[in-house]
């Protein structure tokens, strides 16, 4: 029996254009201020240690699109909230660390064979060269073009990643301390900045 499907309701190619764009938005997007969980649409945000009654290990993961000025600026805003939040006037930042992880790849990707497929990316033959322009690339002996084809483009992603062990504050501040904050003072620098998620 055939039977006749008629077009889809209205409502329903509403959300799927909907899903689609909310889905593209993320791919082009920074990290906005958000926690750090799993599954979540963009890459990345906050996540906290409590180490003692007054003491944290504060993180801000950043994507590709977010500045190493932002993730750093992220960790003091969240640093300040807990502050705020324990009934402290500020922190000190007794460690601090930052990661940059970089990632290189080619566009058109030349191991992008339909023969491969995805599952097969690591054991394919390949060789990295040097080229000072461009830097590291990998080549196929037999696919590609030779080491001097421009039509490659090489796109380098950074990510970068701060941890800071924070301890909370009572007033007075000290202010002759560089790594000594005001959490109110924060709050009103950075807040106004932040990109909440969508």
């Amino acid at each position: 029996m055939n039977r006749k499907i008629g077009p889809l309701p209205v409502s329903l190619c509403t959300a799927a254009l909907v899903a689609l764009s909310l889905t593209l938005s993320a791919c082009s997007t920074a990290t906005p201020y958000q926690p750090k969980t799993t599954g979540q649409a963009i890459f990345g945000g906050y996540s906290e240690t409590r180490l003692a009654p007054d003491r944290y290990r504060v993180t801000f993961s950043g994507n590709d699109l977010t500045s190493r000025d932002t993730v750093e600026g992220y960790l003091l805003y969240r640093s300040a909230e807990l502050s705020l939040a324990d009934g402290y006037q500020g922190f000190s930042i007794v460690e601090r660390n930052v990661e940059r992880s970089v990632e290189t790849h080619l566009e058109p990707d030349p191991f992008h064979r339909p023969w491969y497929g995805p599952a097969y990316r690591y054991w394919r033959p390949n060789w990295r060269y040097y080229q000072p322009s461009y830097g590291w690339r990998s080549w196929d002996p037999w696919l590609d073009p030779p080491f001097w084809d421009r039509s490659l483009t090489v796109h380098t992603d950074e990510r970068y990643e701060v941890t800071a062990e924070i301890i909370l504050l009572q007033a007075p501040l000290p202010t002759d301390n560089p790594r000594v904050f005001s959490a109110a003072d924060i709050i009103a620098r950075i807040g106004p900045q932040l990109k909440l998620p969508q």
